[in-house]
């Protein structure tokens, strides 16, 4: 199998607003377009002064608890959206089906908030392929149409 996707349920996610620092949880805060990792967590840049904390299911209220010491806000958005990893050696080929970044120029560590086949998304590269954010309401509509996406490269 050239592509392979992997629902990952309950993933802790924080929305966090902060106007004045250069970390969060001990990891450096991520440039535009951009995500930092470390410590368990992925931190990544949704605006001016918004970030969204990833890490592993049921660490809200610890990671909550910090965050408030160290930010202006802190809202758990972790049932807003589902998080889908994408893998393979045709990963981006079934992407760009319905995606209009070129990921062949997107280094690891870019993430962007785009559209992918209509549906509104937040779109991670990793070096091992692609981490995918889409809402909840829109998640069995991304899974059919990754689905039938994906068929011409599955072996």
């Amino acid at each position: 199998m050239t592509v392979d996707a992997v629902d990952e349920p309950f993933r802790t996610q924080l929305t966090v607003r902060l106007r004045e620092g250069d970390t969060l949880l001990g990891v450096p805060l991520p440039g535009p377009c951009t995500f930092t990792s470390g410590d368990g967590v992925d931190v990544l840049w949704m605006g001016p002064d918004e970030y969204l904390v990833l890490a592993e299911p049921g660490r809200q209220a610890e990671l909550a608890a910090s965050l408030s010491r160290e930010s202006d806000a802190v809202v758990d958005v972790s049932a807003q959206r589902t998080v889908v990893r994408l893998t393979g050696s045709h990963a981006a080929d079934v992407l760009a089906h319905g995606c209009s970044i070129d990921l062949e120029v997107a280094p690891p560590g870019t993430c962007v908030q785009t559209l992918l086949a209509r549906t509104g998304i937040v779109l991670m590269v990793r070096e091992e392929g692609f981490t995918i954010l889409v809402r909840q309401s829109f998640s069995d509509y991304f899974k059919a149409w990754l689905a039938d996406a994906s068929l011409e490269y599955v072996s």
